[in-house]
């Protein structure tokens, strides 16, 4: 039974409250649902009726693409002057020795040690230290691409941005437009959390305020240059809070058409302060992305890393509105390792990556970052391989 046949089952389906059915009839003509229908389809509605909405708006998107991308990570530190209570990964200035601090010069031995890789992208994001400021981003940004012009670079949240912009005593769009200017071509979604005060309040109280995220966003689209979109969900929000973020990510998109991609990020409760707060289920993981999928009409894609959920529940969610499921990694990052991700160590070639798409019977995609296409792998054979051939990308995009 295709995606059409499935969503005139649920409009026929006498058991069905009126409500419910008065979204999947929107859903089926195109028509944006209300932040109270948001909310209702978080309280009301079931895994398979959500499911069957989010994958009919997947497929009338895309098909049955299945995007994935090479790219690699640097993480400039993971000491941060900000102290938020879900992270894992940071360290306050006070725990110095259980950090690193790159260098220039070591960030540019890393981009060079791709350089007879096939990789399209170099991801940066890290914390926040007053040393990595805006003339340091800057010269780092011009230097890889003097090194290697081809390569994307897509680097830093509005959270980094904020921080080196107001030690710049520089306003957003001239702090923006000088990125452009050093080399930065698109930025991560990182740093959104929940926006809503009384939660970020209590999570993240010290980084950018929701208004700044997007301020920022604002003005790097102005520039006529795209960028993702993040929530953090399955901690201490409550439904509402998860729409209200999907609504202001929604209002910015109708203003500017900016955004590629929205990915939830599940909360992970090993090693930080909000260890005490149980975490989501696979059933939620999997409703969060359908209803994303639902709410969100004006983006293209949503996003799920395998590497976070685990490649069962990432399969699972190319049924569930998901459409990108990052990529291969041999763990260079570890933003979700260290938080308790499923794969502590995770390393998945090409190939394999590949059979995984396919085995959910989806068609994967080599995108670069701005979704053109690089390789349909649909009919395509691998060479025999003495050993696994790993490429080295980030969890978090």
């Amino acid at each position: 039974m295709d995606a059409d046949e499935q969503i005139q089952l649920l409009l026929n389906d006498d058991r069905l409250s009126d409500d419910l059915k008065n979204i999947a009839r929107k859903v089926s003509n195109q028509q944006r649902i209300t932040f109270d229908e948001g909310v209702l389809l978080f309280e009301k509605g079931e895994l398979a009726y959500l499911g069957v909405l989010a994958n009919y708006i997947r497929n009338k998107r895309h098909g049955d693409k299945t995007y994935f991308n090479r790219n690699f990570h640097i993480e400039p530190t993971n000491l941060c002057v900000y102290d938020c209570k879900f992270c894992s990964y940071s360290r306050l200035i006070k725990q110095r020795s259980e950090g690193w601090e790159y260098t220039m010069e070591e960030m540019l031995d890393i981009v060079k040690k791709y350089d007879n890789e096939p990789v399209t992208e170099v991801h940066i994001v890290g914390g926040v230290l007053p040393q990595y400021d805006m003339p340091f981003y800057a010269e780092l940004f011009s230097r890889i691409k003097e090194h290697r012009p081809e390569l994307h670079v897509k680097a830093l949240t509005p959270v980094e941005y904020h921080y080196i912009f107001k030690k710049a005593k520089v306003d957003y769009a001239t702090g923006m437009a000088a990125m452009k200017a050093a080399g930065l071509e698109s930025m991560p979604g990182g740093g959104a959390e929940i926006f809503h005060p009384e939660i970020r309040e209590q999570i993240a109280k010290d980084k950018c305020t929701a208004d700044q995220w997007l301020d920022i966003h604002r003005e790097w689209h102005k520039l006529g240059m795209r960028s993702n979109a993040t929530m953090l969900y399955g901690h201490i929000e409550q439904y509402w809070h998860r729409v209200d973020h999907m609504e202001r990510l929604r209002q910015l998109q109708d203003e500017t058409g900016g955004f590629q991609t929205f990915i939830p990020l599940k909360f992970r409760n090993q090693d930080n302060q909000m260890s005490h707060v149980p975490e989501s289920s696979v059933i939620e993981d999997l409703r969060n992305y359908a209803v994303a999928r639902i709410y969100l009409d004006n983006f293209d894609h949503v996003k799920a890393y395998w590497a976070m959920i685990s490649r069962t529940t990432a399969q699972l969610s190319l049924n569930f509105g998901v459409d990108d499921i990052d990529g291969t990694l041999d763990d260079t990052t570890k933003i979700y390792s260290m938080a308790g991700a499923e794969e502590q160590h995770p390393a998945m070639s090409t190939k394999e990556l590949v059979q995984l798409i396919k085995n959910a019977g989806r068609q994967p995609i080599e995108r670069d970052t701005l979704y053109n296409v690089v390789t349909d792998y649909t009919n395509y054979e691998f060479p025999e391989e003495t050993k696994p051939q790993f490429y080295k990308l980030p969890v978090v995009n």
